[in-house]
């Protein structure tokens, strides 16, 4: 993908948060302008044949694999890449959504995964988007804490080879954004909240 063109991204209809500039940086509205403006008509042709094939299941009560896929298929040799070496190790994998307490108690948990939900986990408000990210961030440069106003308990990481490492769900690719606002049609939410799916372990 070729250098982002400045951003005509523009956000509205959404109250100011505190430190929104740090996820909102000019480079990641440039980002999200140019991965819509690059492939959007494709996700649009993509969806459309979606409702087409549910209605095809439906009618024909068939579901089978995609025949232009079978030379995958039959090929025993053909692997996908090895995963990280920080996901080899699955057996205790835990969800949540990424408020900050959440975010903390699931690092501390003793899990090895801990998946940060912006998706079923999380209500895809405005708020939640924005902090959510603002948290993983604070998480992985180990300058998270957080203090129950109710009950006054305090919250911080323990020791960094004692966290779970931390795997990113994205809103979906389906969904289309309300809160933001463009010389072109909605951008699809996954595009606004998050880039990729990662793994991260937070640093020491």
């Amino acid at each position: 993908m070729s250098a982002p063109a400045p951003s005509t991204l523009a956000i509205v209809d959404a109250e100011p948060l505190p430190r929104q500039e740090e996820v909102l940086t000019d480079a990641a509205l440039a980002f999200v302008a140019e991965l819509h403006r690059q492939f959007t008509p494709r996700r649009n042709e993509l969806l459309a044949r979606r409702t087409e094939r549910r209605a095809e299941i439906a009618r024909t009560s068939t579901l089978d694999f995609l025949p232009e896929t079978a030379a995958v298929r039959a090929d025993d040799s053909w692997k996908v890449a090895p995963a990280p070496a920080a996901l080899n190790d699955r057996r205790v994998e835990i969800t949540g959504p990424t408020d900050r307490k959440m975010t903390i108690n699931a690092l501390n948990s003793g899990a090895r995964i801990w998946l940060a939900d912006f998706e079923d986990a999380s209500a895809p408000t405005w708020e939640n988007v924005i902090l959510g990210q603002l948290n993983l961030t604070d998480a992985y440069e180990r300058r998270i804490d957080f203090t129950d106003p109710k009950s006054g308990k305090s919250y911080a990481l323990k020791p960094a080879d004692e966290l779970a490492t931390v795997v990113t769900r994205p809103a979906a690719g389906t969904w289309t954004s309300a809160t933001s606002s463009w010389t072109a049609p909605r951008c699809p939410a996954r595009w606004s909240t998050s880039a990729s799916t990662s793994s991260t372990t937070p640093s020491a």
